[in-house]
């Protein structure tokens, strides 16, 4: 195992007076730290950078599930995180009730002209389900 450097013990040392700090400067000095995006007192990269544009922070990204989709009950992974958005790509077959946390105007149309049933959940808590069910099961 090396051993370690011993700094400012004198010039037989081989590492005595300024301790391989060099002379003066920032890094010379004791407790001396720049951050990593530190630039020595120049305009930081940052701030160079022209800005531009608004990125809404409560914006709501919705997770899509198409009509295509519902029609073979084939429907993706729903993500627990993200509120569920039913889209109205393809046609619906036959009369099912579907759950989400909102409905595109051509999705509900085609969901209520087949026989169907849409429910808005309006979870707050964004947890939310799809609900497909034949309406061949029994009414009363």
């Amino acid at each position: 195992m090396k051993k370690r450097k011993r700094v400012g013990r004198g010039p037989a040392a081989g590492c005595g007076k300024t301790s391989g700090r060099g002379t003066k400067g920032q890094k010379s000095r004791s407790g001396s730290k720049t951050r990593a995006w530190f630039e020595g007192g120049q305009m930081p990269l940052i701030r160079r950078i022209p800005k531009r544009g608004f990125k809404n922070r409560n914006r709501k990204e919705y997770q899509v599930v198409n009509l295509k989709d519902l029609n073979n009950l084939k429907v993706k992974k729903i993500d627990k995180k993200r509120p569920l958005k039913i889209l109205g790509d393809g046609e619906i077959k036959k009369p099912i009730t579907v759950e989400a946390d909102a409905f595109s105007k051509s999705a509900k149309e085609n969901i209520e002209a087949s026989g169907g049933k849409v429910i808005l959940s309006g979870t707050k808590n964004l947890t939310h389900r799809v609900i497909a069910r034949s309406k061949a099961t029994k009414q009363s």
